[in-house]
């Protein structure tokens, strides 16, 4: 008579066993709700040192800019769509950092372990980072519309601010927040991803403007260049088109490329 002495491991669930590294859960155990990950994610860009005053730079820049401008800005200038346009110039070059630091904590802080032990479905947490960046970018904008208005007040300016405008600024920034998200999946590192969001655009508006070849391309592919006419509310039928072919190739593509880098790098 023999015996057999060889083990097997069963199944969770009685189902057939999963594959190596493949995401499983407890019989009877739901997932983390959706909510909660992105309440954590939100919670991660303003609970460190880095990201608070990442914030706290933004919105004072936004108010010191105001108030020059208040102080010694002409007075026929004074209208809240003027004051607006100012206002924002700072965080059309900061708000991509906010996106990278949320794409980015996880690798550079080496906290992955922790965070895909506890929600192992990671395209979940990609998606909760680009929320909760977006997020974050509203609540900064909403300050710099509440400073304009108050600077408006101060300096007895007009209010001339169209909603195509105020909606298309808003969009903008936006789009500058998912950039910001999508170089920082797509290069897993906070330096490189900042300077890399910072210089190559701009090297390639440089371009687009020096070398007459490359100007048709610019028009379509240089994302300064498609969200200008964001910023002014004047979109027509081509600046959308224009629109979603910058946005595709600046934010869309390193997204996608990002993405698929999260879901398949090993975490150690």
């Amino acid at each position: 008579m023999s015996t057999d002495t060889s083990l097997s491991t069963p199944a969770v669930g009685g189902g057939s066993a999963a594959p190596a590294g493949a995401p499983t859960a407890l019989p009877g155990r739901p997932g983390v709700p959706f909510a909660r990950t992105l309440q954590a994610e939100v919670r991660k860009m303003v609970d460190t040192r880095a990201g608070r005053w990442m914030v706290i730079v933004m919105a004072a820049l936004t108010v010191l800019i105001l108030a020059a401008f208040v102080l010694w800005g002409p007075e026929t200038d004074a209208t809240l769509a003027n004051l607006l346009q100012i206002a924002t110039l700072p965080l059309a070059l900061l708000l991509p950092v906010i996106g990278i630091m949320a794409a980015t904590a996880e690798w550079t802080q080496r906290t992955g372990l922790v965070t895909f032990t506890l929600e192992p479905r990671r395209g979940r947490v990609v998606l909760a980072k680009a929320l909760g960046a977006l997020a974050l970018g509203l609540v900064v904008t909403a300050v710099a519309f509440a400073a304009a208005a108050l600077a408006t007040v101060a300096s007895s300016g007009t209010w001339d601010l169209e909603a195509a405008a105020a909606g298309g600024l808003v969009l903008a920034l936006l789009i500058y927040v998912l950039q910001g998200v999508a170089f920082g999946l797509l290069f897993l590192n906070t330096p490189v991803a900042i300077v890399t969001v910072l210089v190559l655009p701009t090297a390639w508006t440089i371009a687009t403007q020096v070398f007459s070849s490359l100007a048709d391309v610019g028009r379509w592919l240089d994302l300064d260049s498609v969200t200008r006419p964001l910023f002014d509310g004047e979109m027509a039928g081509q600046d959308w088109a224009q629109l979603g072919t910058g946005v595709g190739f600046w934010v869309l593509l390193p997204l996608a490329i990002g993405t698929w880098r999260v879901l398949t790098r090993e975490v150690k």
